[in-house]
C-alpha cells in the first residue's frame, strides 16, 4: 500500500486532506494517498487537530501516539502513528490498495 509504510514501532500514513467538510470521514484513495474530509476549517491548526483526534479514536490509540511528520499547512499529510500495526489500521480505517 503506498499510503500507508509500516516498521516495527508503528506506521507512517500518506493522507490527502479536505478541511471544511460536512463530516469527518474516511472517503478512499487519492492517487496515491488515504483522503481524509474533515469537519474543521483550515485556520489555527484547528484541521491539523481534527485530523489527529479522528484517527486516535478510530484507531484507539491516545493522541500522544500520533505525531504530523509533514504538512503542517498542505493538504498533503504524512502522519506517524506508534504502536499499531499495517492490518489493524487498514482493517479499521477500511481501504486497502
Amino acid at each position: 500500500m503506498n499510503w500507508l509504510v509500516a516498521d516495527s514501532k508503528g506506521v507512517t500514513l500518506r493522507l490527502h486532506i479536505q478541511p471544511g467538510a460536512k463530516k469527518t470521514e474516511v472517503v478512499g484513495l487519492h492517487g496515491e494517498a488515504l483522503k481524509i474530509r474533515l469537519a474543521a476549517p483550515p485556520v489555527d491548526g484547528k484541521a491539523n487537530a481534527c485530523l489527529i483526534a479522528f484517527l486516535a479514536k478510530q484507531l484507539g490509540v491516545a493522541r500522544a501516539a500520533i505525531s504530523l511528520v509533514s504538512g503542517e499547512t498542505s493538504r498533503a499529510k504524512r502522519v506517524r502513528i506508534s504502536g499499531v500495526d499495517p492490518a489493524s489500521v487498514t482493517a479499521i480505517l477500511g481501504f486497502r490498495d
